[in-house]
């Protein structure tokens, strides 16, 4: 079979990805509810308890608040790096089971080989994934990739050698500049943090990013982890609506808050 995948979910509020291939399921980060993210697993069809392994990118809550219900229940192996390990195990009630990577390494699980590397953020020691799957000896097997990409403050030029060859590309398109500046929610210290080198990609970082990689393999562009009140479909449209033009892939965009069905890779 191919690489299947779903947004679960992307936002400030919650983060989550559902990763199928023949001989695993897995989530990457789980920033829900255990009871929330079984729902949402159960709208697309997959019971909790075969969820075989938890990839955990970065310890802020929106992207682990899920583990210490779910591991109890469901007993899922769970991937970090050691200083993210650390940095959300004091909060956890119960262990996981931990299985320590270092940062930049690249590990196998079961049929999915499992690329890491460092992101700016401010966080401990936060990764992007890319995953490949597939044994590429026939038509029914084919070799498929995907890579995860949120979570940083701007894009170093190992990401973009990291992203490059991937099939689709999940990438962070989290603000815009104006709307951020015009938010009341936030105290002007949040907004810094937003913007800064360690916090967000704003739309046009993330375009500048996609523009900045020739001739890359992606068929399909997911933008993802969108601020529900310094974001808007049309702010997204005004600024990637040149590139959809142009580019050779397609450009979908993961409304904040919301999920999506399972795709194949």
């Amino acid at each position: 079979m191919s690489m299947q995948f779903s947004i679960l979910g992307s936002s400030s509020s919650g983060n989550s990805g559902l990763l199928i291939t023949e001989s695993c399921k897995a989530l990457v980060d789980i920033g829900f509810s255990c009871k929330r993210i079984c729902q949402m697993l159960d709208d697309r069809g997959v019971a909790p308890e075969e969820i075989d392994v938890i990839f955990i990118t970065h310890e802020h809550s929106d992207h682990t608040v899920g583990i210490s219900t779910f591991i109890k229940k469901y007993n899922p192996a769970v991937y970090a790096n050691l200083m993210t390990a650390k940095a959300v195990q004091p909060k956890l009630k119960h262990k996981p089971d931990w299985k320590i990577f270092n940062t930049g390494a690249t590990f196998q699980f079961r049929d999915l080989t499992i690329e890491s590397f460092s992101v700016p953020h401010d966080a401990h020691d936060p990764v992007g994934f890319k995953f490949t799957s597939g044994r590429g000896d026939d038509l029914f097997s084919p070799v498929r990739s995907l890579a995860w990409l949120t979570d940083l403050g701007f894009a170093p030029q190992h990401i973009g050698d990291r992203i490059k060859d991937v099939d689709t590309l999940i990438v962070e398109a989290n603000y815009c500049p104006q709307l951020l500046e015009r938010d009341e929610k936030r105290p002007w210290s949040i907004k810094q943090r937003i913007s800064g080198r360690h916090g967000h990609l704003s739309n046009s970082a993330a375009c500048a990013l996609l523009e900045s990689i020739e001739n890359p393999r992606w068929s399909q562009v997911f933008l993802a982890h969108l601020s529900r009140d310094c974001n808007s479909s049309d702010a997204i449209h005004n600024v990637f609506s040149g590139l959809r033009q142009r580019s050779g892939y397609r450009i979908d965009t993961i409304e904040a808050g919301e999920g999506s069905a399972l795709k194949t890779v």
